[in-house]
């Protein structure tokens, strides 16, 4: 609903999709931050007190650490929000891109190319969420994963 603003005010360039995805891609990343900080554990964080342990060093070791699982939950649904935000940000004004491409072969009733176009955006999102997959895999490495064999 908001797209054609961002048109108005960014232009049809660059700016405006970058705009758009952005917002898209901003709350799904902000309320998984929030609740990844909100779960840490209080008996962990009483014991950080305890210790003596500044305020900095509880966000590095602790909040941080425990909140990666649902930061990167939350950045697996914005890597695929980011395809959509990119796409709507062509479809309302744009004169390139698959979003464009999208409009310009539906109004033509190329039903084909359509689909041909969804399929590349399709696997362009699974890109996305397999990206973001492995990052987590790679940062987020000391938890369990199904059929993984626990550690002693």
């Amino acid at each position: 609903a908001i797209a054609p603003l961002f048109i108005i005010w960014f232009g049809y360039g660059l700016a405006s999709k970058i705009v758009i995805t952005a917002l898209v891609c901003f709350f799904p990343v902000l309320v998984s931050v929030i609740a990844g900080f909100h779960s840490t554990d209080k008996d962990q964080l009483d014991m950080m007190k305890a210790f003596g342990a500044t305020k900095w060093q509880t966000l590095m070791r602790l909040r941080i650490p425990s909140a990666l699982v649902l930061i990167f939950a939350g950045l697996e649904i914005s890597a695929v929000l980011a395809v959509i935000g990119a796409i709507v940000g062509e479809f309302v004004g744009a004169q390139v891109g698959l979003g464009y491409l999208v409009v310009t072969l539906n109004f033509g009733m190329d039903v084909p190319g359509v689909f041909a176009v969804l399929i590349v955006l399709s696997a362009i999102g699974l890109a996305m969420h397999g990206l973001m997959r492995y990052a987590a895999r790679r940062y987020i490495f000391w938890i369990r994963r199904n059929n993984a064999p626990v550690m002693p």
